[in-house]
């Protein structure tokens, strides 16, 4: 682009120049018709990457430029693809009518797509959230805003030192990370980020990180006087982490972000530490060599019937609470429900039907939700009577507080009941989304269409009745459209209200005001239903979207509901028992199993053990035998049966006393990473100098196979 001469190109061509001037990080989606066009270097890199045909395209130039295409009608697919390469998207559309426009269709920039901000379905996985995470570093501390805009979940930390950072990124697993300048020096091993978590990272401009400009972009958002109306006043990288990232997100979606209703500071002393090899290692959402769900903590307990629980439960998995009355209160409502067996299947088979709230508002407020979206909506709100009718008798106070906030939201049901069809089209601007009875012009207008032939046959009637002429007739052409005919013969009888049109041979031609009115109710009837059916579509839509905060709300106590059932369930089926907590450092197992081998083992042959740990005299137990007798299974099922009291779940044990950890350190197994110079050994010790240096007398430590 950098040698093009500007002058030299077509009207259409400069006026893609300017548009990509603006947007030169991103791949420009150019709309030319019923095809998104890219040009020179974005054409070269597209055509690479997507596997489409490059050609040409003259420009005014003295060589054609390289150019390649996709229909509109496939851009998600090959826009995702894109995407998960790492790719900054520009979509570029046509903002006027072609048919209106005078000269060169206007284009702007509508949205920006990258891989944290990818708001489409297909591409996301529903159990998971896609977070963007901005990182400010700044006098040797860590700002650290996160947010997932397809759910309206934004958070923000401050961290003292790098380790810990890396903590956070393991546990939100951000599929984009921005940053200033500075983290760039700040030491992080930026490439393994990219190469082994597949994080893309960007820097942006210094301005994003003003200090005056976030704080007023954070104020203005969220209509407040101060931060400590958001619970940041002793933020202060974290507010500039935040304010710079809700610019980024007001850059590339091009709205008002109305979804981010709020944001959530939290202190990472709040939760358990696990940090990155921990979790791989005790295999908690995904098993180690396949990085399947099949086979890890997740896949035993996750029996959620919604997207929104799983995702709920996969973040509590992934940050155990270390307070014991949350700890308690989990397990209070856990344990109802496992008692409440009917209670339980009834408000899972209420569940079942209901859609992914948290994302499907997130399309409603950004306009992009179609009518199948707001009967899949309504479908999901006819749940929601039930449950909480189911959940009134129950008395757990977390389970209270999940039927306080569990709005039933009963008006918007009735409004989407009431306005749009059954089963609509996926099309916004074809029609037949509206339901008969809602809106009167509406249920004109169809009846126009149906019944135009009706009311012209019973005006031919009235007319001749009136004038006594036998023989007239309404009849239509393309040029004239409707009119009325009278053989010369009764010409004398045609009253003074007709209006001559045109003059025959035999026959003279007429219009009235009735007529004229009847056919552009008929004729217009068609463009103007669609148009006013689109509107109604767009008004019930808004309507939808004002009450964000309340469908949010309610998205999370469905969440929560859905965690506990599963919870419930997978203690009731697995046999497990309620975990006794303590804070005076005692971890006593009874019988205890691994959650996961016990699942995988055919016949049920799982041996119990027992295990007894304290902060005196068995601080540490050694465990020996030969190789298969089950030493790993055992140290690993320890620490899986304490992560799992901690957040809030039954455990596989006959009975089991839990004393609160702050940390989990697992060192086990060996394997070398000779590509960065380190052998076996090596990898061992650093990992063990590691843990010596961040574990407390809280911590709980697993060394497999150490120092062989």
């Amino acid at each position: 682009m950098e040698n093009i001469d500007i002058d030299k190109l077509t009207p259409m061509m400069k006026i893609y120049c300017e548009t990509k001037e603006q947007y030169k990080d991103c791949i420009l989606f150019y709309r030319l018709g019923d095809f998104y066009e890219m040009f020179f270097d974005d054409a070269l890199t597209a055509s690479r990457e997507l596997e489409i045909t490059l050609t040409g395209k003259s420009c005014g130039l003295d060589e054609r430029a390289p150019m390649c295409g996709i229909p509109y009608h496939a851009v998600e697919g090959y826009l995702n693809r894109l995407v998960a390469k790492g790719y900054k998207v520009a979509i570029c559309e046509q903002v006027e009518d072609p048919k209106t426009a005078k000269g060169i269709v206007k284009r702007e920039v509508v949205r920006i797509v990258t891989p944290g901000t990818n708001l489409d379905t297909q591409a996301l996985d529903e159990t998971k959230n896609n977070y963007i995470m901005c990182i400010v570093y700044i006098a040797d501390r860590y700002g650290v805003a996160i947010a997932d805009i397809s759910t309206g979940d934004y958070f923000v930390t401050e961290l003292p030192d790098s380790s810990r950072l890396m903590d956070e990124i393991y546990k939100f697993s951000p599929s984009e990370i921005i940053c200033n300048e500075a983290f760039y020096m700040s030491g992080m091993d930026l490439d393994a980020m990219r190469d082994k978590l597949g994080i893309t990272i960007y820097s942006l401009d210094s301005w994003y990180f003003d200090d005056a400009v976030c704080k007023d972009k954070l104020l203005e958002h969220f209509k407040v006087k101060n931060f400590a109306g958001l619970g940041l006043a002793d933020y202060d990288c974290g507010i500039i982490s935040a304010g710079a990232l809700l610019i980024y997100l007001f850059e590339t979606q091009k709205n008002s972000l109305s979804n981010l209703t709020h944001i959530t500071p939290y202190i990472t002393g709040k939760y358990m530490l696990i940090d990155s090899s921990t979790r791989r290692n005790l295999e908690l959402c995904e098993t180690l060599r396949e990085k399947q769900k099949r086979g890890s903590l997740l896949w035993v307990l996750d029996k959620t019937r919604t997207a929104m629980g799983a995702r709920t439960l996969r973040k509590n998995v992934e940050q155990p609470l270390i307070d014991k009355s949350e700890i308690n209160r989990r397990l209070d409502a856990v344990e109802e429900l496992k008692n409440q067996a009917i209670a339980r299947e009834e408000i899972r088979e209420y569940l079942s039907p209901v859609y992914d709230l948290e994302r499907l508002i997130t399309k409603i407020t950004y306009g992009s939700a179609n009518p199948r979206d707001l009967t899949a909506f309504k479908g999901s709100l006819e749940m929601l009577p039930p449950i909480r009718y189911i959940l009134q008798d129950l008395q757990a106070p977390l389970l209270k507080e999940i039927y306080e906030d569990l709005d039933a939201l009963e008006d918007l049901c009735e409004l989407v009941t009431k306005a749009i069809r059954e089963d609509p089209p996926l099309a916004m601007k074809e029609g037949n989304i509206i339901r008969d009875g809602y809106n009167e012009e509406v249920d004109k207008l169809r009846r126009a269409k149906s019944d135009g032939k009706d009311w012209l046959a019973k005006l031919e009637n009235d007319e001749r009745e009136k004038t006594g002429i036998k023989n007239l007739k309404i009849k239509y052409n393309k040029v004239f459209g409707y009119y009325l005919e009278v053989t010369n013969s009764f010409k004398d009888m045609v009253p003074d209200y007709y209006v001559r049109k045109q003059t025959l041979t035999n026959a003279e031609r007429y219009i009235t005001p009735e007529l004229k009115e009847l056919e552009d109710t008929i004729l217009g009837s068609q463009d103007r239903l669609v148009n006013l059916e689109y509107d109604l579509f767009r008004q019930i839509r808004d309507e939808i979207a004002a009450n964000v905060q309340r469908i949010q709300r309610t998205a999370k106590a469905i969440a929560k509901i859905d965690v506990f059932v599963s919870l419930a369930l997978v203690a009731s089926q697995n046999n497990y028992c309620r975990p006794k907590i303590n804070e005076s450092g005692i971890i006593d197992i009874k019988g205890g199993r691994h959650p996961v081998v016990e699942k995988m083992i055919v016949n049920d042959l799982f041996i119990d053990n027992d295990t007894y740990l304290d902060n005196h005299n068995n601080r540490i137990s050694i465990i020996t035998g030969p190789n298969m007798a089950g030493k790993s299974t055992y140290m690993r099922q320890t620490a899986l049966i304490v992560l799992m009291a901690q957040i809030g779940s039954y455990v596989p044990a006959e009975s089991a006393n839990i004393g609160i950890v702050d940390r989990i350190f697992t060192r086990v197994g060996a394997s070398d990473d000779l590509a960065s110079g380190q052998s076996t050994f090596m990898v061992e010790m650093t990992e063990v100098a590691n843990i010596l240096r961040n574990a407390t007398a809280k911590s709980l430590l697993i060394l497999d196979e150490i120092g062989r």
